[in-house]
């Protein structure tokens, strides 16, 4: 499935498209006000999931991040309710909330796909995708696309404390094989601020700051 955005206002984001990201509010409502206040200055906005916590406290970002104009693209993380995010957002158009999705916005193609991948702990707050599922999904992402995930690749940017990595394999194989022109990622909160490459592709694990970058 694909939406269109229509052109950006800003004639600079033609050649140049400013993208303002975040992950892991995990409820942070002062964060969440600073990506509000910070807006202004991005042609697009990424949340790369995780607004709540266990599946609670989604309101305390979502509340203001509803104060967003320019296009935004959000993904679930695996601590929210795909169905609950969308109910949020409902009626925003500026919004696009996307898993296994695309949207075209400016001229450049977002493709989106959240919860955790592979699939962890089976309670039921955790909103998760074996990597079958997850690879499935992501023969609906164009290439050269920005990628926007919750989960990061598998041995990049997705180092946990005790140094294994703990990344996905199918998240891995797209950026590999679709080349996207870049990749934002959340989940594994010991690697945010961490990036790497797969391939040609820049891939950042965001974490809750903010995080500027051009396209073109």
């Amino acid at each position: 499935m694909s939406k269109t955005t229509p052109p950006l206002r800003n004639e600079r984001a033609r050649l140049d498209m400013r993208i303002l990201a975040f992950s892991d509010l995990h409820g942070n409502a002062d964060t969440a006000r600073e990506i509000v206040r910070a807006s202004g200055d991005a042609d697009v906005v990424v949340g790369a999931g995780d607004f709540a916590t266990k599946g609670i406290g989604l309101e305390d970002t979502v509340r203001f991040l509803k104060e967003l104009i320019v296009p935004t693209v959000l993904v679930a993380g695996n601590h929210d309710r795909l169905a609950g995010l969308r109910e949020a957002f409902c009626g925003q158009g500026n919004v696009h909330i996307l898993h296994g999705e695309a949207a075209a916005i400016g001229g450049v193609d977002f493709f989106g796909l959240g919860f955790e991948i592979p699939a962890g702990v089976a309670e039921p707050w955790n909103q998760r995708l074996e990597e079958a599922e997850a690879a499935a999904l992501f023969t609906r992402c164009p290439p050269h696309a920005v990628l926007v995930t919750h989960a990061p690749p598998h041995g990049v940017a997705d180092m946990q404390r005790d140094g294994t990595h703990d990344g996905s394999r199918a998240v891995r194989d797209a950026v590999r094989d679709l080349a996207p022109r870049l990749h934002l990622c959340g989940h594994i909160h010991h690697a945010w601020g961490t990036c790497g490459l797969v391939g040609n592709c820049p891939v950042h694990n965001l974490g809750p700051s903010l995080n500027w970058f051009t396209v073109r």
